[in-house]
């Protein structure tokens, strides 16, 4: 059966495009010519911009990437003999290819659980303390947290400053992936400096990309004593670019028109749509509070296969999980088209799985030998 085609989806916020202010800033710069390597205008106003809105005198860096400005922050914080704390579902573990090992010469990532994708004040302090003063050990000398978490979860303000308080008390410094930070901004209704330097955050990973960028984070050193050399750093891993005004004057649109909170708040605002209309359906449990832009749900795989099939995208995650994500165009039609189709799928495949639970007396007691593992595996 041929799969329906949609315009837009819910896999991730980085299949979007890229927002109009951001485009029209873009299309202003590319008139004539400018200086090369970041001396350029555009490239100073959003450096200006990022200072405003953060309240602050800061540091501020360009990159192409997430991936290359959470790398670079913490290798800037770390000695090849040390180690950064992170949450164990945190991208900077699972997701960089081991970049912040590489950038920094061998710092350890050391990963520790937490409720809803949340660092606690208790795994930093077992961390830290277990082999405290044990040269055998990395010497431990950051912590990253996640603002909003892979789980689509936010920190708020109390719980950061607590993590931040032991932290520099244990003479660590605090580096945030920020890859959704606008999203966790407007869902705590605070301002961009009381949820970083003003609750003690050192440097920042200011997210663009997810939030209707075509491309582009920025490093943010609060801390600016942390920044010192750190544009070696920056144009030794290939992160300055020739024509940087393409890359920093989607940032000055972005910023100066407001589209970065708009942009957030929108896509918020359809993810608690698709969460509250999803909340009472039989085969769907939500797994994580919805306080961002994604939604993670546990259904049956029979039941995303449908899904698919009738031309929606959504990511498989770890744990069985289904993730749904909302993005600055995200449309509510899209949101109600989906619920509509979970509102017909999903009761017959709850359906089907109570059959096939009937039909296998005291399944979940029978251990499956490796093969039968290895099918639902890939069959899944």
């Amino acid at each position: 059966m041929q799969q329906a085609k949609r315009e837009r989806n819910f896999a991730s916020d980085n299949n979007s495009g890229i927002c109009p202010e951001a485009w029209e800033a873009m299309t202003l710069a590319n008139q004539g010519h400018s200086p090369a390597y970041g001396f350029d205008p555009c490239t100073k106003e959003a450096q200006e911009q990022i200072g405003e809105i953060f309240e602050t005198d800061c540091a501020s860096f360009l990159t192409f990437t997430g991936s290359a400005a959470n790398c670079l922050a913490v290798a800037q914080l770390c000695r090849s003999h040390e180690a950064i704390i992170c949450h164990d579902g945190a991208h900077l573990d699972l997701g960089e290819c081991g970049g912040p090992e590489f950038f920094s010469g061998g710092a350890k990532v050391i990963a520790t659980a937490g409720a809803n994708g949340q660092l606690h004040r208790a795994g930093i302090e077992q961390v830290v303390l277990a082999r405290r003063g044990d040269f055998q050990y990395p010497r431990v000398a950051a912590v990253s947290v996640t603002q909003a978490t892979e789980m689509g979860t936010v920190y708020c303000l109390e719980h950061l400053e607590r993590l931040v308080e032991l932290s520099h008390a244990l003479g660590l410094h605090v580096h945030m992936d920020g890859a959704r930070f606008a999203n966790a901004l407007v869902s705590l209704g605070c301002s961009a400096a009381d949820l970083t330097w003003r609750v003690g955050i050192d440097v920042l990973s200011f997210g663009g990309t997810k939030n209707g960028l075509a491309l582009g984070e920025a490093v943010v050193f609060f801390n600016k004593e942390l920044a010192r050399n750190f544009n070696y750093r920056w144009k030794q891993a290939g992160q300055v670019a020739s024509k940087m005004r393409f890359l920093a004057a989607p940032w000055v649109g972005f910023l100066k028109s407001g589209a970065w909170l708009r942009n957030a708040r929108h896509a918020n605002a359809c993810a608690a749509r698709l969460t509250t209309g999803l909340r009472d359906l039989d085969g769907v449990s939500l797994m994580f509070p919805c306080e961002a832009n994604s939604v993670f749900l546990r259904i049956e795989p029979s039941l995303a296969e449908a899904l698919v099939g009738r031309g929606w995208r959504m990511a498989a995650m770890p744990n069985q999980a289904t993730r749904l994500v909302c993005s600055w165009d995200t449309q509510e039609t899209d949101v109600d088209e989906l619920l509509e189709d979970f509102r017909e799928l999903a009761p017959k495949h709850a359906e089907s799985q109570e059959t096939r639970d009937k039909q296998i007396p005291n399944h979940k007691h029978q251990p499956a030998n490796r093969s039968q593992t290895a099918r639902t595996r890939r069959s899944t």
